[in-house]
């Protein structure tokens, strides 16, 4: 095994087993899982699995649903991807990243088991998180989809709840270049007679034909749950019964659906964003629907919601100017957080730092959110697939965004510079990767040394 033995070892091991980054199949993760697993049926994990994917929200979504678990009483294994600092945000158990003495003894596991079988980085280190939860004596498995659902590594496992929180357009290079398209790749993480719920109020077709082909449970926001805004502070949750349901997948509309279970007064999330209510809704319809074997409290779920915490998820630093640190890198994304924006309150101008990967829609993320900056600091991201600093200005001047923008060479020396204009009532915001994100992150944390 080329003696790898620190963490840093088996990251830099795994990253050169496979040919290609990303090979979308089951086969072969789903061959070394009954290896690792061989006492276990095909798809289980042998404790209640809630599966979460989708274009935008997945992160936010797992977050709240492990926080409210674990007020419960629960034991809790969250597997998320991608980390902003450091690999080991990607496992935890009981809401602590895991060590990396635990991730190094389960990538020995991995390699162990798989032979001469050739694995990517994210195959490996999933089945490295599935390895470690059940080590660990989990008793839910919370775990966020890497890439579309149908051929992604988690969807080996057979969700007792399946959630897709939204549907955008995003790595259409791999699950297809329109929502119809890609809400079916997003579908394949259902199950026939589980529950399969669509946080999106638009649901694509091909997502509501695959859940009715395959007999899945579909509840949709807006149709068999819906959410509404009380006072600013505090949210109201219902959940409708069925009007004559056949057990298809097919839902009456919320219209003609009685009332069967409601929550009043829910605090606001600790996640900011308008997009929240949705992602906390459909993690109470989730809850609900394993409520037989894992039951949870109203004050777990109030808790769990007020205690939800994720790295740049329109995250605002404490203290003046404001800086909010939000991943963004897809057109759906930059307009949430264009809304989320227009709800901060503020007098001053704001400026963007702002990079984005070469293989995303640049111009469309920059149309979104341009009408909020004010000024520009653009650079390069430390990243193979990095935009370079002339594809990012011809985006900004495609989408015609306006003046002044400042090109520098790093994203740390964006941040300087960008902090150095700022005054206390202006407002930073970095956004377009998780690698933008993560850059200003560590800059900050240098600084503090």
């Amino acid at each position: 095994m080329s003696g790898a033995r620190t963490l840093d070892g088996w990251l830099e091991y795994i990253s050169n087993l496979h040919p290609v980054t990303i090979e979308l199949t089951l086969e072969r993760v789903a061959q070394v899982w009954r290896r690792l697993r061989p006492d276990a049926g095909p798809g289980s994990m042998g404790v209640p699995v809630i599966m979460v994917g989708g274009t935008n929200g997945k992160g936010s979504t797992c977050t709240m649903l492990e926080a409210i678990l674990d007020r419960a009483g629960y034991r809790v294994g969250c597997y998320t991807s991608p980390h902003l600092l450091r690999y080991n945000e990607r496992v935890r158990i009981s809401r602590q990243d895991a060590t990396d003495a635990d991730l190094c003894r389960a990538f020995e596991a991995v390699e162990a088991a798989r032979g001469d079988i050739g694995l990517t980085y994210f195959e490996f280190g999933t089945l490295a998180a599935f390895w470690l939860m059940i080590d660990a004596k989990v008793d839910v498995a919370v775990l966020e989809v890497g890439l579309g659902g149908r051929l992604d590594a988690v969807n080996i496992l057979d969700a007792d709840v399946a959630v897709v929180t939204s549907i955008g357009l995003d790595h259409m290079e791999y699950l297809g270049d329109t929502r119809e398209k890609i809400g079916f790749e997003k579908a394949g993480i259902y199950r026939p007679g589980r529950a399969a719920i669509c946080a999106d109020a638009d649901a694509p077709s091909t997502l509501v034909a695959h859940a009715q082909a395959i007999g899945a449970r579909l509840l949709r926001a807006g149709i068999d749950y819906d959410f509404t805004d009380q006072d600013g502070s505090q949210w109201r949750y219902r959940r409708f019964a069925a009007q004559g349901a056949d057990g298809s997948g097919t839902a009456p509309t919320s219209a003609a659906a009685v009332v069967s279970k409601a929550r009043y007064g829910l605090p606001f999330p600790a996640l900011r964003g308008a997009y929240q209510l949705s992602n906390a809704s459909a993690a109470i319809t989730a809850l609900d629907e394993v409520a037989d074997r894992l039951p949870v409290s109203a004050e777990a779920v109030r808790t769990g919601l007020l205690t939800a915490e994720i790295a740049g998820r329109f995250q605002v630093l404490p203290g003046r100017p404001t800086v909010v640190l939000d991943v963004a890198h897809n057109p759906h994304a930059a307009a949430v957080l264009d809304a989320s924006l227009a709800r901060l309150q503020g007098t001053g101008r704001t400026f963007a730092v702002f990079s984005m990967l070469a293989d995303k829609d640049i111009e469309g993320v920059v149309r979104a959110v341009k009408a909020r900056i004010d000024e520009w600091f653009i650079a390069p991201v430390d990243a193979g697939r990095a935009a370079d600093l002339p594809t990012l200005r011809n985006a900004l001047t495609r989408a015609a965004a306006l003046d002044p923008t400042t090109e520098c060479s790093s994203v740390a020396q964006a941040w300087r510079m960008a902090s150095g204009r700022a005054g206390e009532s202006d407002r930073i915001v970095v956004f377009g990767s998780f690698y933008t994100v993560a850059e200003v992150l560590a800059s900050i944390d240098a600084s503090r040394d």
